[in-house]
Formats: C-alpha cells, sequence, structure tokens
C-alpha cells in the first residue's frame, strides 16, 4: 500500500546517527554520492553496501525500512535495469563481434548488458537507500537550519538561503502527507466501484484522472492552511530570526567524517587495484 512508503519520513531516536551535527550528515551524504559514482566494480559497491549496513545498524533504524525506501522508485530501477540489459552491446575486439547470451529477432543479450544492468540497479539501491538514512534521522526543523546554515555564505550575494531551506524542508516533510492522502483517494474511489489495477496501460491511465484532481486539490489546499498558520505566526523569512537549539559539532561527527574518508580511500584502493 501507499501508505507504507517511508520516503522522507522521520524516525525519532537517540542513537549516534540522530544525535551527529545535520551539517554533517548532508556533507557526508553528498561525500557517500560520489564514492558510489567513483567505485567501477561491484567489490567496491560492496564495500559503499557494506557501510550503508553498518550505519543503519548503530542508527537502530529497522532493516525492513530499506525495503520499504525502495517501493517508489521500482519503476525507475526496473526501467534502468532493461535499458542497460537490452541496449548495451559487447567490445568488438580486433575486429571480432562479441557473442550473445540470447537473441531473439533484433533483440540481444550480451553479457557487457547483462553486467551493466545489475550494476547499475545496484548502485541505484545503495544510493537511495543511504540518503533516505538523513531524513530517517533528522527531523524537519533540523534539516532547514542545516541547509541554510550551509548556503549561508551565498546571503552576501543576496542569495534567499533561508527560504530555499524552508522550501526544501517543506516539500520532504509534505511527501509522506500526499502519499497518505493518495492513499485514501484510491481506497475511497475502489469502495465506489472503480477499477484501478485492471486493463490496459491507457485504462488505467484514464482511471488515474478520478485520483489526480482531488489529490491536487487537497494539495493546493493543504498549501493554504501552511500559508495560513505561517501568516498567523508572523513569519516574515529568515531576517532575525534566532534557533532553539544551535547546531554543534562533536567527536561523532568526526569519527564519522573519519570512517566516510576510509570508504572513500578504500574505493579508491579497489578501483586501482582491480583495474
Amino acid at each position: 500500500m501507499l501508505k507504507n512508503i517511508t520516503l522522507g519520513q522521520y524516525f525519532p531516536g537517540n542513537s549516534v546517527i540522530h544525535r551527529m551535527d545535520s551539517r554533517c550528515k548532508i556533507i557526508l551524504n553528498v561525500l557517500f554520492v560520489i564514492v558510489l559514482f567513483i567505485g567501477r566494480n561491484f567489490y567496491a559497491l560492496g564495500l559503499c553496501a557494506l557501510f550503508v549496513l553498518f550505519v543503519y545498524t548503530l542508527s537502530g533504524i529497522k532493516y525492513r525500512l530499506i525495503f520499504k525506501s525502495l517501493k517508489p522508485i521500482l519503476p525507475l530501477i526496473a526501467f534502468t535495469g532493461i535499458l542497460n540489459l537490452f541496449f548495451i552491446r559487447g567490445v568488438v575486439i580486433d575486429g571480432i563481434e562479441p557473442l550473445p547470451l540470447w537473441e531473439w529477432r533484433f533483440i540481444s543479450i550480451y553479457p557487457e548488458g547483462v553486467y551493466t544492468s545489475v550494476f547499475m540497479v545496484t548502485r541505484i539501491v545503495a544510493l537511495i537507500v543511504g540518503m533516505s538514512l538523513l531524513t530517517y534521522t533528522t527531523s524537519p526543523i533540523t534539516l532547514t537550519d542545516a541547509i541554510e546554515s550551509l548556503l549561508s555564505p551565498l546571503k552576501k550575494l543576496k542569495f534567499p538561503s533561508h527560504e530555499l531551506a524552508m522550501m526544501m524542508t517543506i516539500a520532504l516533510r509534505y511527501i509522506p502527507i500526499l502519499i497518505e492522502e493518495t492513499d485514501k483517494i484510491m481506497s475511497a474511489q475502489k469502495a465506489r466501484g472503480a477499477t484501478l489495477d485492471s486493463g490496459g496501460l491507457f485504462k488505467r491511465a484514464k482511471a488515474l484522472i478520478p485520483i489526480m484532481v482531488p489529490l491536487f486539490v487537497s494539495a493546493f489546499k493543504h498549501a493554504n492552511e501552511l500559508a495560513l498558520a505561517m501568516e498567523c505566526r508572523c513569519y516574515t523569512g529568515g531576517n532575525g530570526r534566532t534557533r532553539l537549539r544551535q547546531l554543534k559539532t562533536s567527536y561523532i561527527d568526526y569519527i564519522a567524517v573519519m570512517f566516510t574518508l576510509l570508504l572513500f580511500g578504500g574505493v579508491i584502493a579497489i578501483n586501482i587495484i582491480m583495474r
């Protein structure tokens, strides 16, 4: 069900990952993405996967949430795998064409296509699972303060860093709400006799219209209520605002940076050894 999707949700806790400085977590997430795309083989991706599982263990987040975080991107994963599977051909060596593993009419599957398909799917899964941990262990308010703090040097260029951070955090915060609204609308339509899971592609696409219209109405309603609530609290932007909790780094953040740098060095070493 859509209500089981965990994208953008926050799970309160008191683990070492929860207590980390949110600015450090954002920077380490960016570094983790770089490490993933630097890795050129399965050994490097395997090291990244072990690192992610280790961090999940420290955070106290249940492993079943890993599978839930992948639900929204299953179509993207399948599409990426199919594209690489059918459109990646082998390398021509000395004028010799590679032999396909399977061939039917104009469709061919080569060993390089299978390897690339599995490699890209593994990389995307590791990317989504690793990035999901940021929202799982960081509250929306703390995340807003961290993004604003990281973008604060741009204030000298009249860049609206606070407003941008606020918009990004609100967007993340409303993902679970919109997913829940979609699930309710779909259940209501099915109770009225709507068939959403049967028929061809065009029939299913047409059946989405009774869902999208009330969903957009609900989204605009939530936006209007949020704007009204912010106005009632005299919200005028980031000028002169103070924070209840100040962001501070601790020894936990330095240890996390050290482990991430070790991961970075390990991936580079694997690339050099397995060249």
